[in-house]
């Protein structure tokens, strides 16, 4: 008996311990009012949540899996979506985008990284009034610098990044190893 409340307060000591250190373990509070920055800000929170528990868990063997010879591998797909979290959050706060060198950082290095990002963007958007003011600019290799309205931050890098952690939990479960039990989706919250 000792053996299993033992082992009942490590896993719940370790859940609290990981959901203090990163974000998104459970959606946040919904905000009272509904404007276009918490309608915002909800969507990049939906997408953290999903990021979060489609990681958790993951194993060496789930990094390397890729479902064919053409396709990337789930650790390239994970830093795809650090890339555009890093696009978004660029977007809100106003600065150039700064992407961390390839092959410069683990997958928790990544993992924490990407659900930071979403936070901080989702806490921006909140707070705002007029999403018409964060403008994603994009330098591309001829110099030129391209920008975009918000809009295209919902149908792209936060649509792109939902997508692909849908190819995330996708490729873990192909790889044998499915979501943990617990997160309910529409809630938002883990069932213990």
């Amino acid at each position: 008996m000792k053996t299993v409340i033992t082992t009942l307060l490590i896993l719940i000591m370790s859940k609290t311990m990981n959901s203090q250190e990163l974000p998104y373990y459970e959606i946040p509070e919904a905000s009272k009012e509904f404007t276009a920055g918490t309608v915002a800000s909800r969507m990049v929170d939906g997408l953290g949540f999903r990021y979060y528990w489609a990681t958790e868990g993951l194993t060496e063997k789930d990094l390397k899996y890729k479902p064919s010879e053409e396709a990337r591998n789930l650790f390239d797909t994970l830093d795809h979506i650090l890339v555009l979290s890093i696009m978004t959050l660029s977007a809100v706060e106003g600065t150039e985008m700064d992407f961390p060198e390839e092959g410069a950082l683990t997958f928790a290095e990544m993992r924490k990284l990407t659900l930071k990002n979403f936070k901080k963007t989702s806490d921006i958007l909140k707070s705002s009034d007029d999403l018409s003011k964060f403008v994603m600019k994009i330098k591309r290799r001829n110099g030129k610098v391209e920008e975009y309205p918000f809009w295209n931050q919902l149908n792209g890098p936060i649509a792109d990044a939902i997508w692909h952690v849908g190819q995330v939990v996708s490729f873990r479960r192909s790889a044998g190893n499915p979501l943990p039990k617990g997160p309910s989706f529409l809630t938002g919250t883990v069932r213990e």
